[in-house]
């Protein structure tokens, strides 16, 4: 019983930093998106957004 208490504190301390990091990264990669898309549409800021293939694959990876 013991050992099982244990285990569980345990596991749960090491899923903290987990969770902290995973934030960090899905902020990081939301940021790279818009940056990535108000390049696209300055560059056509004359005509509707067109997304190159290029473009899309980019923005699906992120």
């Amino acid at each position: 019983m013991i050992l099982s208490m244990l285990y569980k504190v345990t596991r749960g301390l090491l899923s903290v930093p987990g969770v902290l990091l995973r934030r960090n990264t899905a902020r990081d990669a939301e940021l790279l998106v818009l940056r990535h898309e108000s390049a696209v549409l300055r560059r056509q800021i004359t005509g509707p957004v067109r997304y190159e293939s290029a473009d899309r694959f980019w923005l699906a990876s992120l």
